[in-house]
């Protein structure tokens, strides 16, 4: 088996804007196997300044990977969880190569056409006419499961944004989500999840910044809002520091990204975890091509998932790839008629 890799910058459509700055474009990573007759693709979604990986080294880690798979070495997709981006697009690239076709690596009926993945529609940060031009465009769109990014605009100005879609759109007609991106600080955030609480909103992804896991705790015990954890995961690799992670906090949900937490059995791992805790979870893309998208929306298909997903960015970037992946009427779907090749980089 010979194995490459490749670096790709992703240019967004539009500026993403996020309690952390604003996106403009995304670095990522391709790893390619091939066995003479086959070729197989992986996505090392490297995302800088979130990913635990993203390290001067990380280059370095790729060809080091390389060269011992091109040697013949046996390397095991856990030897590498230190580097979950890679860890993530090593265990994808052999999964397509073992493939008759290296897009389709988990076949089910979401595969085969016959099925679909409820996602969410997702609202970028910015000017209070930008939002509301988002939200109306995805209800528009049959979204019926909306996401907000806030943390970025007067909480005042939020909030009377919220309140504005709840007055049109009741909860049994648009859920609504928020993701917070850890912008609040712990002092007064109580009193804001109280004022979201009015507007019914399903939850909140990581009100505050990670690493904070006494304040966390405190908001789970507290908050009228379920709280989701997502930043609070990276980085948490070793089982014993997740459990003692998830007893400590107990949140009521999970954010599920596999690019950063290790690939699909680490994610599993997390599963099995929160399951036995009665915690919710659901799976989000973390701004992968399409390539990663796809790979994670079939994993995902294939967890039996009924409640919506975070699967919705495959239109973000204007140089993206092309993509069995299509979005209608708020789901997800595999287009089985799309004929896709693995991108000459």
């Amino acid at each position: 088996m010979k194995a490459h890799y490749k670096r790709y910058i992703l240019k967004f459509r539009y500026p993403g804007g996020t309690s952390r700055g604003v996106l403009r474009e995304k670095e990522t990573w391709f790893l390619f196997l091939s066995d003479g007759n086959r070729t197989g693709v992986g996505e090392c979604g490297l995302f800088r300044g979130l990913s635990s990986d993203d390290q001067p080294d990380y280059e370095d880690q790729l060809k080091f990977l390389c060269k011992r798979i091109n040697k013949n070495e046996i390397l095991s997709v856990e030897s590498l969880k230190c580097f979950p981006s890679i860890q993530m697009g090593y265990e994808t690239a052999l999964l397509s190569l073992k493939s008759e076709d290296p897009f389709q690596l988990f076949p089910s009926p979401f595969t085969r056409g016959l099925d679909k993945i409820p996602i969410n529609g997702l609202v970028w940060m910015g000017d209070r006419s930008y939002m509301k031009a988002q939200i109306e465009e995805k209800i528009a769109q049959g979204f019926d499961c909306i996401k907000l990014k806030i943390g970025t605009l007067d909480f005042i100005e939020e909030y009377s944004l919220l309140k504005e879609i709840r007055n049109n759109y009741s909860a049994e007609k648009i859920t609504l989500r928020l993701d917070a991106n850890g912008a609040f600080a712990p002092d007064g955030v109580m009193d804001k999840l109280k004022s979201l609480s009015d507007l019914e909103i399903h939850s909140i992804e990581q009100p505050i910044a990670s690493g904070q896991a006494e304040a966390m705790r405190e908001l789970c015990i507290n908050s009228p809002i379920p709280i989701a954890l997502d930043e609070e995961l990276i980085g948490v690799i070793k089982k014993e520091e997740r459990i003692a992670l998830l007893d400590k906090i107990m949140p009521n949900y999970l954010i599920l990204k596999p690019s950063l937490l290790g690939g699909f059995k680490s994610c599993e791992d997390w599963i099995a975890l929160a399951q036995e805790r009665s915690i919710g979870w659901w799976v989000t893309s973390a701004l992968e091509s399409n390539i990663g998208l796809n790979a994670i929306a079939q994993w995902t298909f294939s967890l039996s998932v009924k409640n919506h997903q975070g699967l919705g960015t495959g239109n973000l970037f204007t140089n993206n790839f092309e993509s069995p992946m299509c979005v209608s009427k708020g789901n997800l779907y595999f287009d089985i008629n799309q004929n896709c090749e693995i991108p000459n980089i």
